[in-house]
């Protein structure tokens, strides 16, 4: 795709056009960061922040936590959309694209692999044993991400207040994951444009400190020439990406009709992409309710296997939606074979994920700095992410039931939904198993690679010893 930046012509007075950093060079450090994309955004943004920062002095410590602050108010996987801004900050157009699509195709092709080997193996012992052991774990992963992100958010009781309103809303009363974001951004909103204090948590994964200055980077502390806002650029690139991302959809509803799987899992994964704030674990709980109860995609334990792959493999940790797109095609694969079809709805799960990421940046980057110090849009901001620990920690109690217990009723009454776990249909092994993964993590500070192939190894030999998980 041709380069889409500014046309008019015209550079500032002053403006740097060249930071001396050859396209060849960032295309190898993209792929290394590619590579080295594990552990969900927080270690993706380490290591770039290590590479682009630290070692290779490309941009500076400002530039860096300026990009992720607004890649923290964008819908979709913060660590992708950091990298597509920083390649475009460096490159251009050309560079946002590289390092955005580097950023995805090892996990694709990693998840896809394994979901081959999930659908065709996966009664084999030792595979089951397998995804037996990254179920426990993937527990105590998630409890985690609780308390992780609930450390940085809930610094008073307003956001505490929120986080125990979404938990409810969405644990105890279903409501839908949009609507509990819409109503904390509002709030944030009204709070931050008021001056409340309370709504001015910020935060995000980066790293804090003094750092290297902007203008000892290669990038300089002047406003790259492609950088400055361009209303006709920006209006430009909008109709590029929206029509990459939605005329193959609405093609496939047209064709096939919107009762199709293909149709189902582009409509539903592009409303997704609209609304994911707050990271993959936070959109997981409500992408796992609607795979199982409402579209019958996958059984309950097999959202837990998809997570699974997610965190040891590079890449997004929202990239598990691709595996739920494949089960989907592949139960219901129509007048294809079921690996072609589900190997069709990877690609198409994966491309109304990820190509909407392109078009929040490309579209807003250029404006970015007059949200640098909008109170009422870190309030937003601050709620949102208050609402998502709520939100995550019905994903954690969730997988808990599913993972621990064979058997969960659905209790309903006055209003109230919920899922009660059947106690006689305990599984001690995976919950021992999931008791140690939390020790591990939570204790003995074990990283979560460690935990995983520890639990892995675990599950592998529990099957070996007793015959069958």
């Amino acid at each position: 795709m041709a380069d889409i930046a500014s046309d008019d012509g015209v550079i500032p007075p002053g403006t740097r056009q060249d930071n001396g950093i050859p396209f060849a060079d960032a295309v190898r450090v993209w792929l290394r960061i590619a590579s080295l994309s594990f552990g969900g955004p927080a270690g993706q943004i380490s290591v770039m922040h290590r590479i682009l920062v630290d070692e290779k002095k490309w941009i500076g410590e400002g530039r860096f936590l300026h990009a992720l602050n607004y890649c923290m108010l964008l819908p979709g996987p913060e660590a992708q959309q950091l990298a597509i801004y920083i390649g475009w900050l460096l490159h251009k157009t050309k560079g946002g694209l590289v390092a955005g699509i580097l950023f995805v195709l090892p996990g694709f092709f990693s998840i896809l692999a394994l979901s081959y080997v999930y659908v065709l193996f996966g009664n084999v012992g030792v595979v089951e044993g397998l995804f037996f052991g990254l179920k426990a774990a993937v527990l105590a992963v998630v409890m985690q991400a609780v308390v992780r992100i609930g450390s940085r958010a809930l610094r008073n009781r307003v956001m505490v207040l929120i986080a125990v309103a979404a938990f409810l809303a969405i644990f105890v009363f279903h409501v839908p994951f949009p609507i509990i974001i819409l109503t904390a951004a509002v709030i944030g909103y009204i709070g931050g444009r008021a001056g409340s204090h309370l709504f001015q948590v910020g935060g995000g994964h980066g790293s804090s400190g003094p750092g290297l200055a902007d203008r000892d980077s290669a990038l300089g502390e002047e406003t790259p020439a492609h950088a400055r806002p361009n209303l006709a650029w920006s209006l430009k690139i909008s109709a590029v990406f929206l029509f990459l991302w939605l005329a193959p959809v609405m093609a496939i509803v047209l064709e096939l009709g919107s009762a199709n799987v293909f149709s189902q899992i582009g409509l539903f994964f592009s409303r997704m992409a609209m609304v994911t704030f707050g990271g993959a674990y936070a959109v997981l709980s409500y992408v796992a309710q609607e795979a199982v109860q409402n579209y019958g995609w996958l059984r309950p334990g097999e959202m837990l296997d998809g997570l699974g792959m997610a965190e040891t493999t590079p890449g997004p940790l929202i990239q598990v939606v691709q595996f739920v797109g494949f089960m989907g095609a592949y139960r219901d694969p129509g007048t294809l074979s079921p690996l072609v079809s589900a190997t069709l709805a990877s690609i198409l799960t994966t491309w109304v994920t990820f190509v909407p990421c392109f078009l929040w940046i490309f579209l807003g980057a250029p404006f970015i700095e007059g949200l640098r110090n909008s109170r009422a849009l870190t309030g937003a901001m601050s709620a949102i992410t208050a609402a998502v620990v709520g939100v995550i920690m019905n994903l954690a109690v969730w997988f808990a039931l599913h993972v621990i217990f064979s058997e969960v009723i659905r209790w309903q009454g006055y209003g109230i939904v919920v899922d009660v776990p059947v106690v006689q249909s305990i599984n001690v092994a995976s919950a021992l198993l999931a008791l140690c993964a939390v020790v591990a993590i939570f204790r003995f500070k074990l990283g979560m690679m460690q935990t995983l192939l520890a639990s892995s190894l675990a599950g592998i030999a529990w099957y070996l010893v007793s015959g069958a998980v």
